[in-house]
C-alpha cells in the first residue's frame, strides 16, 4: 500500500478516462479528448534516432546534466525566437514536462507554503503541491479579464505566503493567450518578493495572432521565473518524453540537483533527436502552427454560427465550450458519447470554474473536425 500522503491524492482524471471502456452510440467514435497533436514525428528527427542509436556513447550513461549539443540548440532557439541569453546554469533537461510541473513544488517549497494555480487550469499541477504538503491557492481566470489573473484581487495573506505561481499561456484548456505587457506586469509584481513564477509553455507553437512571448523576455535578468518548454506538441514528439526548463538559476539548480539523485542522464538518443528537432524548427513549427490556426478558425466560426458558446481559440489546441442549460460538463459528456458518439473532456478536472464546460481537442484530422461540426449542428437547438 502507498503511504497516507500518496493515498490522499485524487486519482488522475486522464489516467481514469484512458482506461475506461467506452460505450458510444451508433455512429463511429470521434475522440476529442486526446491532447496529442495528430501526425508523425518529422523525418529529420526520426533519422537522427536511427543514426544515434548505433553510437556507442549513447549506449552508456551520458552526462547527468545533458549533452552540450542539445543545450547549445536550446540556447540558439531562445536567442533566435525571444532574444533571451542563456548560460548552462539557466538550462535543465526534462524527462517530459509534466514530471517537472508536478515535481517542482516538491523540491522547492516548504510544507505550508502556498502555490497559486490557474482556475481553470491543467489538473496535474495540484497533486505536486499536495505531495509537497503545500497550500493550493486559487488563481481565478475570468472572461472579463481576458482570462488573465487580476493580482490585485488576490487575498493579501495568500500573497504573503505564496512561494510559487503557475501560469500557462497559450492556455490549456481555455485557448487564451497573454501578451508581453501582461508578463511585464507579472514580473514587476513578483520580483523582489519570495514568490517565484513557473510558466508552462507547452503550447508555445500554437499562437495564432503572432508569436507568443516568453516570460523570460520580461524577466531579462532571470530573477524570478522559469519557463517549461515541451517538444511533445510542436514537434510531434510526445512519445519521446522530452523538454527543458530555462530561466532563474536557483530554480533550475533545484531541478538539476533533484535529477542528479533520481536520474542518470537523459538517453543520448533522445537528446540527439531533440537537438535535431530544434535545428530543424524552421521547417517544422510553421506548418504545425498553420495547421492548428486553420482548424481553430474553422471550429470557432462554425460553433459561433451555430450559436454554441465557444471561447475564441487564440492559442493552443483546444476549444472550451459552455454546455447547454440543464447539464454540467459530466452529464453533457455522457450525452455526447451516447447520442453523437463524440468523446470530450468535461471541465471539472480543470477546476471549479470548469463545471459547466467541456473541452474539445483540435488534434484530429480536418475531416474529423468537419464531421464533429456536422454532429454538433444536429443538437445546436439545445443552446437556444
Amino acid at each position: 500500500m502507498a503511504n497516507r500522503l500518496l493515498d490522499s491524492i485524487p486519482e488522475s482524471y486522464f489516467k481514469t478516462a484512458m482506461s475506461t471502456e467506452l460505450k458510444p452510440g451508433p455512429l463511429p467514435l470521434i475522440n476529442l479528448a486526446v491532447g496529442i497533436p495528430d501526425g508523425r514525428t518529422p523525418e529529420p528527427i526520426l533519422e537522427a534516432v536511427s543514426e544515434s542509436v548505433y553510437k556507442e556513447e549513447n549506449q552508456r550513461y551520458v552526462s547527468f546534466r545533458g549533452k552540450p549539443s542539445f543545450k547549445n540548440e536550446i540556447r540558439t532557439f531562445y536567442k533566435k525566437h525571444y532574444d533571451v541569453d542563456l548560460e548552462d546554469d539557466n538550462i535543465t533537461l526534462l524527462y517530459g514536462t509534466k514530471s517537472a510541473l508536478v515535481q517542482f513544488p516538491m523540491i522547492y517549497i516548504e510544507p505550508g507554503e502556498g502555490v497559486f494555480l490557474p482556475n481553470p487550469g491543467y489538473p496535474d499541477y495540484a497533486p505536486g503541491v499536495m505531495l509537497a504538503r503545500g497550500e493550493t491557492y486559487d488563481l481565478p481566470l475570468l472572461p472579463e479579464n481576458g482570462y488573465l489573473p487580476d493580482y490585485g484581487s488576490l487575498p493579501e495573506d495568500e500573497l504573503r505566503n505564496a512561494r510559487l505561481i503557475y501560469l500557462n499561456y497559450p492556455s490549456n484548456p481555455l485557448g487564451a493567450v497573454a501578451d508581453k505587457d501582461f508578463f511585464d506586469q507579472t514580473v514587476e509584481r513578483f520580483k523582489g518578493t519570495r514568490t517565484r513564477i513557473v510558466h508552462d509553455f507547452a503550447y508555445a507553437t500554437f499562437s495564432f495572432d503572432g508569436p507568443h512571448p516568453s516570460i523570460l523576455q520580461s524577466d531579462r535578468n532571470l530573477e524570478c521565473a522559469i519557463e517549461i518548454y515541451s517538444l511533445s506538441k510542436g514537434f510531434n514528439m510526445s512519445g519521446f518524453r522530452t523538454g527543458f526548463a530555462v530561466g532563474n538559476r536557483e530554480m533550475i539548480e533545484a531541478i538539476n540537483t533533484y535529477q542528479d539523485h533520481t536520474q542518470t542522464g537523459m538517453w543520448g538518443v533522445t537528446q540527439d533527436a531533440s537537438a535535431e528537432a530544434l535545428r530543424n524548427e524552421a521547417d517544422i513549427l510553421p506548418g504545425q502552427q498553420e495547421k492548428f490556426r486553420r482548424r481553430s478558425v474553422m471550429v470557432t466560426d462554425a460553433f459561433t454560427e451555430m450559436g454554441i458558446p465557444i471561447n475564441p481559440i487564440k492559442g493552443g489546441i483546444f476549444g472550451w465550450i459552455k454546455v447547454p442549460s440543464g447539464y454540467d460538463g459530466e452529464t453533457f459528456r455522457d450525452h455526447l458519447i451516447q447520442e453523437l458518439s463524440i468523446l470530450v473532456t468535461p471541465g471539472f478536472p480543470f477546476g471549479s470554474r470548469g463545471q459547466e464546460y467541456i473541452r474539445i481537442s483540435l488534434a484530429v484530422e480536418d475531416a474529423v473536425l468537419e464531421e464533429t461540426v456536422s454532429r454538433f449542428k444536429s443538437i445546436s437547438y439545445l443552446w437556444k
